[in-house]
């Protein structure tokens, strides 16, 4: 009898673990579910802080860009007024005036005018200097006939 009572008492210990050990595998799938559940929410809330933190940075990052387009251009604007204030400059410096211009057109003219009035008088003349005394020389017309007292004088050739 004292077997028949061990076999029951372990039978009746044997279905008490049982059912333990079924508690808690329920225990164990409804902790793993509550683990799962935070992991996610956990994962949820860093992975948004992660987006709008790429949100700021992309925001940044476009700001950034404008405003380096508009230093560009400030630069580009202040670099070509310099090279064009300085270009204006050269040329009023070294350019004459209007009046410059039309003194140096007068003078030209009076200058055309005296070498003109040269080349009538003998400007033409080819003058050199000749022999070992390096005395003055001109070309002659030897076509041309001598004119003078003693037949001295003679034509300058191109006269």
């Amino acid at each position: 009898m004292q077997a028949g009572l061990l076999m029951e008492a372990a039978q009746s210990q044997q279905r008490l673990a049982d059912t333990s050990l079924k508690k808690l595998k329920t225990q164990i799938g409804e902790l793993a579910e509550l683990v799962r559940e935070e992991v996610r929410q956990t994962m949820v809330q860093e992975l948004q802080g992660i987006a709008s933190d790429s949100r700021r940075a992309a925001d940044a990052l476009r700001r950034l860009r404008r405003a380096a387009g508009v230093n560009l251009l400030i630069w580009s604007v202040a670099i070509t007024s310099v090279c064009v204030l300085l270009a204006l400059a050269i040329v009023w410096w070294v350019l004459p005036s209007r009046a410059e211009i039309a003194a140096l057109r007068a003078r030209r003219d009076d200058l055309a005018l005296a070498v003109a009035s040269l080349e009538r008088q003998g400007g033409k003349v080819a003058w050199r200097r000749c022999g070992a005394e390096q005395r003055l020389c001109v070309q002659i017309d030897r076509r041309a006939p001598a004119f003078g007292d003693a037949a001295d004088f003679l034509i300058v050739k191109g006269y």
